[in-house]
């Protein structure tokens, strides 16, 4: 089963900086251990484009398409053999990147 596992950041109350160091070794375990399926971190989203082609033209605006202080800071993709694993790992990544995670399992 693969997961959906994002990283929420909050703009009142940012996560440590510090991190990288021990989310690379973090990932580097979940290759080894077979879960690893895709990682990446996302620009600040000032930086973020919506677009909304649903009516005659598509309308493009800049930043998020919500404003909240809560916003997706980054993502990983993992394989887990069921949702037990998904969570314990996705407790272990709250507290290696110092953020709130986020586990949704693909349909």
């Amino acid at each position: 089963m693969r997961y959906l596992v994002s990283v929420i950041d909050d703009k009142s109350n940012p996560g440590s900086t510090d991190r990288q160091p021990a989310i690379s070794e973090f990932n580097e375990r979940l290759m080894a251990e077979g879960h690893w399926v895709f990682a990446g971190g996302l620009a600040d989203t000032g930086s973020a484009t919506v677009i909304d082609n649903r009516g005659e033209r598509p309308v493009f605006s800049d930043g998020p398409f919500v404003e909240s202080k809560e916003y997706l800071a980054g993502v990983w993709v993992w394989e887990a053999p069921d949702l037990d694993v998904a969570l314990k790992l996705a407790t272990e990544a709250s507290k290696i990147c110092d953020r709130k995670i986020e586990v949704r399992a693909f349909l």
